[in-house]
């Protein structure tokens, strides 16, 4: 049966009518039709060609070949649910079991990194027999009601939303403009050290701690990158207190660091989590996510008596898929790619900070890179109007990047791992074309400050442009204010 072809207004007009209204699209105002994708573009209806330069989903590319081959023919011959034997289950787990420290050697497979990490909570409360959950400033872990909860970066956009009693908020470890910052002489102790005192005072009100659970680098928190030495320090305390160490990996993992596989290895090989969440990547598009933690763990959440069983979760075509992009991942060398040119891309990237006083820190690890933009390189001021601006004019030059963090002033770059240089060179080209035309409307003060005065001549933005909640330097109508420097950051 052939599926009718919409114009673009009635397929408005249709979204508008029967999809939520809380579902948000990315350019509201001018929202893109995307009809077909292969490897990092994207194409309209119109057949313009979108470089995408944030879809970390499509992780081996868009339509990959090999990957929609593998589920096409699987979906010819069977597809079940676990309560059967097949090899694909098994044969997978064992795959995906290799790229990971021997103690993580249990699987569940589950569809979503939501569902992942509802499980992984589950786990813990189960091992722990405690209930409290220590999670990170901006941090987000997905849709359900569980994560809601311990998810800051959905909670504070509630304006009576309370944040639960067994819930604790520990500073992000972000060294640019976190409480400790890259000047700081041992920001991880700081950091680790705060998470301590949650401890302390979880103990001395009763509770008990079940899990510390963070991204392994922050993602919709502003792509922030842990000092090395956070973890441990943090999952020693955890430990003590009796609980584990949950690692988010659902954006992170699959070789996108480029050093490494997961980007919890990027702490050290000395550092190994309880839990090991994942999703997105692990199926390219295809709904498939994973749980993976130690025998411990998964002995203790069995011996609740209550079977586990997940109609979809690892089941033989998502297995099979699975098993396809871990195959692409190493026969096309991605995670090297990864690695090259994110490293390329961040050298770039690093030249238009010392050309344009916009740009604020340059951080990331492979294909895994934020650039955060501020009005001023001193007091920190977030240059939230010029990123959305940064990513209108993009898209009109066709280029597809996103904008986050608590101030939803980082661009964030997280392409499919086949980008290449040479999309890398158009995209920073691109952004200095912007940067600059933006610096020249603004003007500058000689001390490099931005001159704000003048907007008069700046496109106003609505509260939800790029399908993201229009967040400035308050939460909940609370001034969280701007750090305050006492010296320059060096470029």
């Amino acid at each position: 049966m052939s599926v009718e072809v919409l114009n673009k207004e009635k397929t408005i007009d249709l979204r508008k009518k029967h999809i939520g209204p809380s579902c948000k699209i990315f350019f509201s105002h001018d929202p893109i039709k995307i009809v077909q994708a292969k490897g990092q573009y994207m194409y309209d209806e119109e057949g313009h060609r979108y470089l995408d330069c944030i879809n970390n989903v499509a992780h081996v590319g868009h339509c990959h070949p090999d990957v929609v081959r593998a589920g096409a023919q699987q979906m010819e011959k069977l597809n079940t649910n676990t309560r059967f034997l097949h090899d694909n289950l098994v044969l997978y787990a064992q795959k995906l079991q290799a790229t990971l420290p021997d103690k993580l050697s249990v699987c569940y497979f589950v569809n979503s990194g939501s569902e992942a990490n509802d499980l992984a909570l589950r786990l813990a409360w189960q091992y722990s027999g405690h209930k409290d959950i220590i999670t990170l400033e901006n941090a987000y872990h997905g849709h359900v009601s569980s994560l809601i909860d311990i998810s800051p970066y959905k909670f504070h956009q509630l304006s009576d939303a309370e944040q639960k009693l067994f819930v604790h908020v520990a500073p992000s470890p972000d060294v640019y403009r976190g409480k400790y910052q890259v000047d700081h002489l041992d920001p991880a102790t700081a950091y680790a050290d705060a998470v301590k005192e949650i401890i302390d005072k979880v103990h001395k009100k009763g509770g008990k701690i079940a899990a510390f659970i963070a991204e392994s680098l922050q993602s919709c928190g502003g792509q922030v990158i842990p000092p090395v030495g956070y973890f441990q320090q943090v999952a020693k305390h955890v430990h003590k207190a009796g609980g584990v160490f949950i690692a988010d990996e659902v954006q992170v993992g699959f070789g996108r660091v480029g050093s490494n596989f997961w980007a919890f290895q990027l702490q050290g090989e000395d550092f190994v989590p309880d839990i090991v969440t994942m999703g997105k990547p692990i199926g390219n598009g295809h709904p498939m996510s994973c749980v993976v933690t130690t025998r411990e763990v998964a002995e203790a959440f069995m011996s609740t008596g209550m079977e586990y069983f997940n109609t979809f979760g690892g089941n033989p075509v998502s297995c099979a898929i699975g098993l396809a992009v871990l195959d692409v991942i190493a026969k096309e060398d991605l995670q090297g790619n990864a690695l090259r040119v994110g490293r390329y891309l961040t050298d770039l990237l690093e030249k238009q900070k010392e050309k344009h006083l916009l740009v604020g820190d340059i951080r990331g690890c492979g294909l895994f890179v934020g650039v955060e933009l501020v009005r001023d390189r001193v007091k920190l001021t977030p240059a939230t109007a010029e990123a959305q601006e940064v990513i209108y004019k993009l898209k009109e030059q066709h280029i597809l990047l996103s904008a986050d963090g608590p101030h939803c002033n980082v661009l964030k770059f997280k392409p499919p791992l086949c980008f290449t240089m040479e999309d890398a060179d158009l995209v920073v080209e691109k952004i200095d074309l912007i940067l600059t035309e933006l610096e020249e409307a603004m003007g500058l003060k000689v001390h490099g400050t931005l001159n704000m005065e003048d907007e008069g001549g700046k496109r106003k933005l609505s509260t939800d442009e790029n399908g993201h909640q229009y967040r400035d330097s308050s939460v909940n109508g609370k001034s969280q204010g701007v750090p305050q420097r006492n010296k320059r950051l060096k470029n």
